[in-house]
């Protein structure tokens, strides 16, 4: 649910509006009484003329930008100086924005970036990045609100990570971040949330294989045996010890996750959601709806954690979690494999990945067949809408969802 905002007790209606009214019953006082009955400004009217014009371009910014992404888009149609007004770089960076495409990459294809709904119009961003600096080899690891977390390796040791690097395609700031003694075998995670800070965590978690430490020899290799956190802010590595000891944790490998109210949400094994607190260095289990599926992972839309699940009953099933404090999972929608693929790719049903969910619309994006098809599929309308082969490889290729971020502030960046 959405908050109305009231307007700066400061503003008042426009003077050259207020006239005298005459004494009840005179005839200019019925003639005024009569023509007032049943009449209203139409909200065109009421947003553009008299107390709105008054506005300051910084205050009326304030006010648009505290608003969802999808009342901004309107806003733009009030008039042209709200659209000039909500387009110029002063005021762009204050502005929501929203899931604009994916970076899509594999082993074996160069990386790519793919506009999600403005289709025929060049790359918005620059896929290569090559605002950051030389190197042989970088892979995009993961993307939070509007950054990206890369690493760059030597082309002589890919499996070897020199640094990491977290930057902002929009703005191409970027800031090193060095690495630890499991980097590279550990899973990584983003933690970013421009409404709260500019500075970041970045997040290492490392199972029981590879973690060196000689007061925990017993844990299973797979489970997690302690996660290491970055903070920009501290600009050091840290863990808690013995967080994780005892516990029988395993997160898959690329799982997907979801930075949300200073939580790092990740799905595990044994039908799990993991919430870890990055400021504590703390985590705790949200039990998943879901009992057998054949995919799923967490993803975030219109501010609620959402839960996708392929199933083996030809469906796809979209939970959500309305209330995080309940840990009760709400049925969303069910879709049928018919309804997504129809007869003619009937074969998709077999071959196909959810790669994210809109974070405004009821809309999913599915990568699918041989192909890699990329497509979306709105789920009120019912409509599905091939975007493009991504192309044949051996792996699948990878989809990072994007959301621009115009804020020029970067901790410690370049």
């Amino acid at each position: 649910m959405h908050r109305l905002l009231p307007f700066p007790a400061a503003v008042h209606p426009n003077p050259h509006s207020l006239r005298p009214v005459a004494a009840p019953g005179t005839a200019a006082g019925s003639s005024r009484s009569k023509n007032l009955i049943g009449r209203s400004l139409s909200p065109r009217t009421a947003m553009t003329g008299g107390s709105m014009d008054r506005l300051t371009d910084d205050i009326l910014a304030d006010i648009i930008s505290r608003v969802p992404y999808k009342s901004t888009c309107c806003c733009k149609c009030v008039s042209t100086r709200w659209r000039h007004l909500i387009a110029h770089p002063d005021h762009r960076a204050k502005m929501p924005q929203s899931l604009v495409g994916f970076f899509c990459e594999s082993d074996n294809m160069a990386r790519h970036f793919i506009n999600a709904l403005a289709q025929g119009c060049p790359p918005l961003v620059d896929p290569s990045l090559s605002f950051l600096p030389k190197h042989e080899s970088i892979d995009i690891l993961d993307s939070c609100n509007g950054l990206l977390l890369c690493c760059l390796r030597d082309e002589t040791h890919t499996d070897e990570i020199l640094y990491y690097v977290v930057c902002n395609p929009s703005t191409e700031k970027w800031v090193v971040v060095p690495t630890t003694d499991w980097s590279s075998s550990a899973e990584v995670y983003l933690a970013f949330d421009p409404a709260v800070s500019s500075h970041f965590h970045v997040c290492e978690l490392v199972d029981c294989g590879a973690w060196d430490d000689d007061d925990d020899d017993t844990g299973i290799i797979g489970d997690i045996a302690a996660v290491v956190i970055y903070s920009s802010k501290t600009g050091v590595w840290s863990h808690k010890a013995d967080a994780w000891s005892g516990s029988s944790i395993t997160i898959p490998s690329g799982a997907k996750s979801v930075f949300f109210r200073g939580e790092l949400h990740l799905c595990a094994y044994n039908n799990q959601l993991i919430a870890i607190d990055v400021e504590e260095n703390d985590w705790k289990v949200i039990p998943l709806p879901a009992s057998v599926t054949v995919s799923y992972d967490i993803y975030l839309s219109y501010g609620q954690l959402h839960f996708a699940q392929i199933g083996f009953l030809s469906e796809l099933s979209i939970w959500v979690l309305e209330d995080p404090s309940s840990e009760i999972w709400t049925l969303k929608r069910n879709i049928t494999h018919f309804q997504l693929f129809g007869t003619e790719d009937s074969a998709y049903a077999d071959d196909y990945d959810v790669i994210s969910i809109h974070p405004e619309d009821n809309l999913i994006f599915i990568v699918a067949g041989h192909m890699q098809t990329l497509m979306s599929y709105e789920m009120d309308s019912m409509k599905r809408r091939i975007i493009r082969p991504l192309g044949f490889v051996s792996n699948r290729v990878r989809c990072i969802p994007y959301v621009p971020l115009f804020l020029e502030s970067l901790a410690d960046g370049h």
